[in-house]
């Protein structure tokens, strides 16, 4: 889980996705937060405009702003509130949020042009929020903020009358805050993904067998057997046959490649973040395939079948070949045509009978049943 040294971001695209998808409803949560206090603040500020140029044709105008920025952010609140928001959706809420209200604040700045150092101050606090408190992706919100100063740079060049020290701590001030931002938005990037870099080790070590990288009977008893499924839904358990004579043959060592190479070749013949692989026991392993049929299961116990007993495991001393073979049970229930609800446990059940069968009946084999 390597981080980008600029951008505090995951370097590959698919752990970044995954980080973010952890942290949504908090980002999420705190979008809403965010766009409903910008939102109040913004139109509160209206009354400065009142005081600086009374009731009018220019404080209409500046109200009718203010109200654009209040419907803008006050809808990017309400989606993040009541509905279940994208990564992508809520980036585009943030940035069009911030687009609207740094339009608006240009405009305000134009119309009350004697107040541009007051002005450079409001910008600099925008800026510290896009940075820092309105979630986005940095990237992003560096082009908005200084995007947003070269245009405020240049209006004040062309509407204020501010002397030559006044422009220069004013350009400062704005660059200060500026790369003040961007570090302190890395920096919390940063953080944030150290946070889950930690939390996922701690995770795949309590839901992972350490010796296969199989999930373990744990994650089966908190997360497969307490999930909901539909459709077909096959189980296939699956044990390495002979498995104590390997060991005592061959020692623990050379047994425990026997179980790593094994739990290999069901990883890879599985579909990553859809079939869930476990070591049931010692040597047994159970493989839970939602929306497949019988025939998809028995196919892929057949393949796992053929690979495993042509596969030559190296020992630990270079010079011996170990080879096995497994027995597997398959079994499968479609659950729209049930008029119960079917745990998962009675799957496996059914599963270890047939995978015991294939043992009386010879081993290196196949049993497999359809449940109604």
């Amino acid at each position: 889980m390597e981080i980008n040294s600029l951008t505090g971001e995951f370097v590959r695209a698919s752990t970044e996705g995954a980080f973010l998808k952890h942290k949504q409803p908090q980002t999420q949560s705190l979008l809403g937060f965010t766009l409903v206090f910008c939102t109040v603040f913004y139109l509160g500020f209206f009354v400065t405009d009142l005081a600086a140029l009374g009731w009018g044709a220019e404080t209409r105008t500046l109200l009718a702003a203010r109200i654009l920025v209040a419907i803008t952010a006050g809808s990017g609140a309400w989606l993040a509130y009541r509905r279940a928001l994208s990564v992508r959706r809520m980036r585009c809420a943030a940035s069009l949020a911030e687009i609207v209200a740094l339009a608006s604040f240009m405009l305000i700045s134009t119309r009350r042009p004697d107040e541009f150092h007051w002005h450079a101050m409001s910008l600099a606090i925008m800026l510290v929020v896009i940075y820092l408190y309105i979630p986005n992706r940095l990237r992003y919100a560096t082009q908005l903020a200084v995007g947003a100063t070269l245009a405020f740079v240049a209006l004040a060049a062309a509407y204020g009358d501010l002397s030559y020290p006044d422009k220069l701590t004013m350009g400062m001030l704005l660059v200060l805050v500026n790369t003040f931002g961007f570090l302190a938005a890395r920096r919390f990037n940063h953080v944030s993904r150290e946070e889950y870099r930690s939390w996922a080790v701690l995770k795949h070590a309590a839901e992972r067998d350490h010796l296969t990288g199989c999930f373990n009977r744990r994650y089966l008893h908190e997360q497969l057997l307490k999930g909901e499924w539909a459709g077909s839904l096959t189980v296939v358990l699956c044990d390495i046959d002979h498995f104590k004579r390997i060991n005592d043959t061959h020692g623990h060592g050379d047994g425990d490649l026997v179980l790593r190479g094994f739990a290999r070749i069901l990883q890879v013949a599985t579909r990553e973040g859809i079939d869930s692989v476990v070591r049931y026991g010692g040597e047994e392993f159970l493989i839970v395939l939602p929306e497949t049929d019988l025939a998809g299961g028995v196919a892929l116990a057949e393949r796992l079948r053929v690979t495993f007993a042509a596969t030559e495991v190296v020992s630990n001393d270079g010079a011996t070949r170990v080879r096995a073979t497994a027995s597997f049970g398959v079994a499968t229930v479609e659950l729209a045509q049930l008029a119960f609800d079917m745990p998962l446990r009675h799957l496996i059940d059914a599963a270890d009978e047939l995978m015991y069968q294939a043992k009386r009946n010879g081993r290196d084999r196949i049993e497999s049943l359809q449940l109604a």
